[in-house]
C-alpha cells in the first residue's frame, strides 16, 4: 500500500513562490510516476505536473510551464514542487498521486495513490 501525504499549502498574494511537499511512504519513488494535480471549486481535477521513474522525464501543464518545478528527494522518498510568480487562478486544492509501474501520462484515472490534497490560495 502506497500513502502519500502533501504539505506545504497556504495563503499567499500574487507574485509570491511556495513549495509543496509529498511524502511517500510504503513504495521507493523509483518504481512510481508521480504526479501533481489540482482541483479548484467546481472544476475538474486537472494535471499540473509529473516526473517519471528515476527522474528522468518532467512534463508540466501549459498553464505552469516556466514557473512551477517539479522534482524529488529519493533518500527522504519525497516530491516537491516548488511553485513560483503564483497567480490567482493557481488557486485550488493540490493533490500529489503515484502511479507504480511504467508510463508517465497526464491522466488522473491513471494515478492508483492519491494524497488527501493540501489549499494553495492566491489573492491578488
Amino acid at each position: 500500500q502506497v500513502q502519500l501525504v502533501e504539505s506545504g499549502g497556504g495563503l499567499v498574494k500574487a507574485g509570491d513562490s511556495l513549495r509543496l511537499s509529498c511524502a511517500v511512504s510504503g513504495r521507493p519513488l523509483r518504481d512510481c510516476v508521480l504526479g501533481w494535480f489540482r482541483q479548484a471549486p467546481g472544476k475538474e481535477r486537472e494535471f499540473v505536473a509529473l516526473i517519471g521513474r528515476g527522474g528522468g522525464t518532467r512534463s508540466y501543464a501549459d498553464s505552469v510551464k516556466g514557473r512551477f518545478t517539479i522534482s524529488s528527494d529519493n533518500a527522504k522518498n519525497t516530491v516537491y514542487l516548488q511553485m513560483n510568480s503564483l497567480k490567482p487562478e493557481d488557486t485550488a486544492l493540490y493533490f500529489c498521486a503515484a502511479k507504480p509501474g511504467y508510463g508517465s501520462t497526464w491522466s488522473p484515472r491513471a494515478y492508483d495513490y492519491w494524497g488527501q490534497g493540501t489549499q494553495v490560495t492566491v489573492s491578488s
